[in-house]
């Protein structure tokens, strides 16, 4: 047995093939997709980048693991007291790479993500790790020089587990500019297709908004000439959602030449293959472009295709899963052991016969860009708010996603049973892991109050020398930027939400 695990950053199933899009950007993973099973609503519990990633090989919520933001204490793991801290820690004893090492495989790596972070557990169990050296800036013709080497050293030989990072769908958009414009006489998605769409977006505040690309302003790389620094018409949508979209095709490209070196080895019909990311990207949903930014249907739905010997092929599966739920779905697939710690449910039977194994609702979670928690059964999702990183979000939002698909249009003022419902499964799940963790730490804080206590999420932190915005002297300028674009009303709105406090108690 083979595995090979592809793990693109940013990379969301709705702009690809085999999840119904209608630009022709992934033929190599629609392949793949035809050969097996397409798991049609997987979510990272927490994004996006450094917790999505925690959570996956940790198994386990970030309100467990603490790994909940980018910056401060809560992106880094919880203490473990000596109930839990032996030898090594709980990363390097019960996560998921360690189960595979201990099932005989080689696990290999070929990411700068734990550098990129200051990550060093997402290594762990490991026997090997290549990091590619650009932190997460890496084009796939910078990546694939490595993995052509690993393939042609160890391909052939028998019980290996490679994980492939590629970044090219995230911004900024680096796909060299020779490959051309493969999507320009394509339509855009019908309903960014729209002036009174961009005239009402560009009304809003907050990092990464239409006016404000590049977080707190329209700067431009030179460097990255497919990335745009707004977007005011449709010219501007169009360089946005094709520089995209050129950066899903390019990575396919080279994933089309990993699955045909895998043939001429002799093992891609043996060889299991799971396509993946970390988290999806907001592009309009919310008001926000080009970022991963709350705890929403987009920032944190993830593909999932898996192609593994003996199991199905051509079945979707419409069921909900957790990205963590691989773990426990491999141990059983291989004949291990599921580590009881992990919060993940096994749905191998449904990659083994196709019969449904899923979860009748999901809890998402998001504190690096925003504070935010949600919850998603059926139809709906429930978005509660705590901290909303300048966007001015209110406290409870609900959306209709049958109806609604992009998320356009609150209907929490009139729809206050389905608030209720929503909160009463989001408590529920939240006194479920307080009552675990109470059980089985030493540590028993919820780490999105650790963010909210640290000065708010490290990409709209009012804490001088945090986060992104620069502290209160960046705040003030960026509320300066929003009355000289015409969003007066919104600056106004932030200065007395996010007034200084007249007592402190740090």
């Amino acid at each position: 047995m083979r595995i090979l695990y592809i793990d693109i950053d940013s990379q969301r199933p709705d702009h690809l093939g085999c999840y119904g899009y209608h630009r022709n950007t992934s033929p190599a993973i629609d392949q793949v997709a035809s050969e097996g099973l397409v798991c049609e609503r997987v979510y990272t519990p927490d994004a996006p980048c450094l917790p999505s990633r925690t959570a996956f090989y940790s198994g386990r919520f970030g309100i467990q693991t603490g790994v909940v933001g980018h910056g401060g204490t809560a992106s880094q793991p919880k203490m473990e007291g000596p109930a839990t801290r032996t030898f090594v820690d709980t990363f390097s004893d019960k996560g998921l790479a360690v189960y595979l090492q201990r099932l005989g495989f080689h696990t290999s790596m070929i990411s700068p993500f734990g550098h990129r972070h200051a990550a060093h557990w997402f290594y762990a169990g490991f026997n090997e790790i290549h990091n590619t050296g650009k932190g997460g800036m890496e084009s796939a013709e910078e990546i694939m020089p490595c993995v052509d080497l690993w393939l042609a050293g160890r391909a052939a030989q028998d019980k290996w587990y490679l994980h492939i990072n590629f970044w090219d769908p995230h911004t900024p958009y680096r796909v060299p500019l020779a490959y051309g414009d493969p999507f320009a006489n394509d339509p855009l998605p019908a309903w960014l297709d729209s002036d009174e769409l961009i005239r009402r977006h560009n009304q809003m505040t907050g990092p990464h908004t239409s006016l404000d690309l590049a977080m707190f302003d329209d700067s431009e790389n030179p460097r990255y000439p497919r990335a745009p620094g707004k977007v005011t018409d449709r010219a501007g949508m169009r360089r946005l959602i094709d520089g995209y979209d050129t950066g899903v095709k390019y990575m396919d490209d080279h994933l089309a030449r990993i699955f045909e070196r895998l043939q001429k080895a002799g093992v891609y019909d043996e060889t299991a293959i799971i396509i993946s990311g970390d988290h999806g990207e907001n592009l309009g949903e919310l008001g926000i472009y080009a970022e991963h930014g709350t705890a929403d249907e987009y920032t944190c739905h993830v593909p999932m295709v898996i192609k593994f010997p003996g199991g199905v092929k051509g079945i979707r599966d419409p069921e909900f899963h957790y990205n963590l739920d691989l773990a426990p779905t491999l141990m059983d697939l291989l004949g291990g052991k599921k580590e009881p710690i992990w919060d993940g449910l096994s749905f191998a039977e449904t990659v083994r016969s196709g019969r449904a194994s899923g979860r009748n609702e999901i809890v998402l979670s998001q504190c690096a860009h925003v504070c935010q928690r949600s919850v998603l059964w059926g139809r709906w999702l429930y978005l509660r708010t705590y901290h909303d990183g300048f966007h001015l979000f209110p406290n409870e939002m609900v959306f209709d996603l049958l109806l609604d698909p992009h998320e356009e249009h609150d209907i929490a003022p009139v729809r206050l049973d389905i608030c209720r419902e929503g909160m009463w499964r989001l408590a529920r799940w939240h006194d479920d892991q307080m009552r675990k963790m109470a059980m089985g730490s030493g540590d028993v804080v919820d780490p999105l109050w650790t963010v909210m206590q640290e000065g708010g999420p490290f990409h709209a932190g009012l804490k001088e020398g945090f986060g992104s915005v620069g502290g209160r002297a960046g705040f003030e300028n960026y509320l300066k930027r929003l009355e000289a674009t015409g969003r007066q009303d919104g600056a106004k709105e932030l200065r007395r939400k996010y007034a200084p406090p007249s007592v402190s108690f740090t």
